[in-house]
């Protein structure tokens, strides 16, 4: 099939994770796909960028104005898929949802295309909560609502944020949950963890570990607090892989409790680097998670083998069973995340067996980006992706 891949993204986060991944196993099972976006004329792999300008200009505009640019900018990325339908020939056009971004619903129109939406969050509720409200709410619920009751099919990545496309009045028959996957190919040659803990100078601790760019809600404070109490093995050690907004204030926190050497940040590091880092977990840490999401670092976890602590949250427990690949906790439950990570920090007998439930969820759920690409082709492909 040829597939106009289409979105809105200009960031080298976990979104360009998702879009390459995505681009590349479609294209690994053998269909074209030609991609529009802000800067799609960068060449192969330049999926994002400086997003600087973006922040700034937000900063700079009344939310209002902004917002309104948000809805002007898809007469560009509509007349940007026109003229590649016109040289490409498209046979369905994916898009990958944005709060005001009609481009995608204004194309398939024109063209009789089926539209295949990719949805990652619930926009509207999310930026209500956050970066200080939308200014003209009300059309962002109107936009919302008609880019996803205009798809022909609607992929959220979790049931619970599919539970919020049906409450847009979204048929139950044209969404269908796909979850973020893996690439096992970036994870085949990853080193045993002993090696991992020798590079990294991490030999006989425990290490628990989280990967990303943590935030004050991740709650990585809270591991770094228990492992100063007494109920913590002396031998533990925190390994952050990634950056973050909160670093500076862990790292001080870190050194006011004594564990100053017992905590490390390895800085923003290039995703082939990953899962040589990821491989010297002991135990693998989610401590918190947005309630609709399918967290990227989870994914990783798994691959690789790792026991992990996550809340039994609706989302997460899509993926997780409670002592099968995982051991959950009440996050409403005062000091229940540290009671489960004392229990998994001893227990060297349950860290194995949960390791090897992870290891096996990938297989048992098809957790990976050929499997998701291979649904989104049956889906594209024609009548046929009701029964999918």
């Amino acid at each position: 099939m040829r597939i106009l891949y289409h979105h809105r993204t200009a960031s080298k986060d976990g979104q360009a994770v998702h879009i390459e991944e995505m681009i590349d196993a479609m294209r690994a099972l053998g269909h074209e796909v030609r991609v529009v976006a802000p800067l799609a004329d960068q060449g192969e792999g330049q999926m994002g960028g400086g997003v600087g300008w973006v922040h700034r200009l937000k900063a700079m505009l009344p939310k209002a104005v902004y917002e309104l640019m948000e809805l002007a900018y898809s007469l560009v990325a509509y007349r940007k898929l026109m003229a590649a339908a016109r040289e490409f020939q498209p046979d369905a056009i994916y898009e990958r949802y944005n709060l005001f971004l009609l481009a995608g619903l204004m194309a398939k129109r024109r063209l009789g295309l089926p539209l295949l939406l990719e949805v990652n969050a619930p926009l509207v509720f999310e930026r209500s909560q956050h970066s200080g409200g939308l200014a003209l709410k009300a059309l962002a619920r109107w936009a919302e609502g008609k880019a996803w009751r205009g798809a022909d099919a609607v992929l959220p990545v979790t049931a619970v944020l599919a539970e919020h496309v049906r409450a847009y009045g979204v048929p139950a028959e044209r969404i269908h949950v796909i979850p973020n996957g893996i690439n096992r190919a970036h994870f085949a040659h990853a080193p045993s963890p002993t090696e991992a803990k020798a590079r990294l100078g991490l030999q006989g601790r425990v290490v628990l570990g989280f990967t990303g760019f943590v935030r004050d809600w991740h709650g990585v404070d809270r591991i770094v607090n228990w492992m100063a109490s007494p109920g913590a093995p002396a031998n533990t050690h925190l390994l952050v892989v990634g950056d973050g907004p909160v670093r500076a204030e862990l790292e001080a926190q870190a050194r006011r409790l004594g564990l100053a050497e017992r905590v490390t940040f390895t800085g923003v590091i290039h995703r082939d680097q990953v899962p040589a880092h990821v491989a010297a977990f002991d135990v693998a840490l989610q401590p918190a998670v947005t309630p609709y999401a399918s967290p990227l670092k989870l994914m990783e976890y798994l691959v690789l083998g790792k026991a992990v602590i996550a809340p039994a949250t609706p989302n997460l427990q899509e993926v997780l069973t409670d002592n099968v690949n995982a051991l959950l906790f009440n996050e409403t439950e005062a000091g229940a995340l540290e009671r489960t990570l004392g229990r998994l920090c001893h227990d060297t007998a349950l860290r194995e067996r949960l390791a090897q439930g992870a290891a096996d969820t990938i297989d048992r759920l098809e957790l990976t980006w050929l499997g998701n690409a291979r649904r989104v082709i049956n889906l594209a492909s024609g009548p046929h992706y009701k029964n999918f």
